[in-house]
C-alpha cells in the first residue's frame, strides 16, 4: 500500500511559477514509474508528465518547455515546476505512481496504481 500527498497548489497570475510536491509513504519499493495528471473543468483526466524509476522524463506537447518533472528516490519525493502558466493551466493535479508486481528480489504482488487526493491550481489572466 502506498500513499500520495500532493502539495503547492494555488492561485497564480499567467506568466508566474508554482512548484508542485509529492510525498509517497508506505511500500514505496512497489513504485515504479511515477507521473502527474490534471483535470480541468468538463475535460478528461489528462496525463502532464511522466518519469521513470530511471530518470526518463515525457510531457504533453501543451507543457513542453514550461513544466519539469522530477524525483527523489532517496525522499520518496515528486516534483512539478511549472514556469510560465497559463490560464489553460488552471486543473486539478494529481500525482501518479505505478505499482510494479516485483522490485528486484522484493515481492510486491498484484496492485493497481496509485493517487494522490489532488492540489487546485487556479492560473488567473
Amino acid at each position: 500500500q502506498v500513499q500520495l500527498v500532493e502539495s503547492g497548489g494555488g492561485l497564480v497570475q499567467a506568466g508566474g511559477s508554482l512548484r508542485l510536491s509529492c510525498a509517497a509513504s508506505g511500500d514505496t519499493i512497489c513504485i515504479s514509474a511515477m507521473g502527474w495528471y490534471r483535470q480541468a473543468p468538463g475535460k478528461e483526466r489528462e496525463v502532464v508528465a511522466t518519469i521513470s524509476s530511471g530518470g526518463t522524463t515525457n510531457y504533453a506537447d501543451s507543457v513542453k518547455g514550461r513544466f519539469t518533472v522530477s524525483r527523489d528516490n532517496a525522499k520518496n519525493m515528486l516534483y512539478l515546476q511549472m514556469n510560465s502558466l497559463k490560464p489553460e493551466d488552471t486543473a486539478v493535479y494529481y500525482c501518479n505512481a505505478a505499482h510494479t508486481f516485483r522490485s528486484g528480489g522484493y515481492y510486491c504482488g498484484y496492485g493497481s496504481d496509485y493517487w494522490g487526493k489532488g492540489t487546485l491550481v487556479t492560473v488567473s489572466s
